[in-house]
């Protein structure tokens, strides 16, 4: 089961890169609502894998690691062309992977073994 847990948190991990990277996102339909998008798409992925991982240490690993992945991936749009670099999606990613962390904190671990 645990193996499963992990793929699919890397699986949601690729989404997210793809998302990122793809001509054409899908529209949220409400002013600045990608912004919502980057806070919930980082901050389940933190909240997964720090569900899945209780060390503090690999937590922060992952936390630096998800906040690289996202100012990354911003600087590879404005390589792109056809998307846009934006350094408020890059604090909404971070944001989004700090409060993850804190919800992951502030809830009951998920049994995973």
């Amino acid at each position: 089961m645990r193996k499963a847990l992990v793929a699919a948190g890397w699986a949601w991990a690729g989404a997210i890169v793809w998302l990122s990277l793809t001509p054409a996102p899908p529209e949220v339909g409400i002013s600045e609502g990608d912004k919502i998008g980057h806070f919930l798409a980082y901050g389940l992925l933190m909240f997964w894998f720090a569900q899945l991982y209780s060390g503090r240490r690999i937590r922060i690993a992952f936390a630096l690691a998800f906040i690289a992945m996202g100012v990354g991936l911003e600087f590879l749009q404005a390589q792109l062309g056809y998307r846009s670099y934006d350094v408020f999606d890059m604090g909404a990613n971070t944001l989004g992977v700090l409060l993850g962390w804190a919800a992951a904190l502030l809830l009951p671990r998920i049994r995973t073994t």
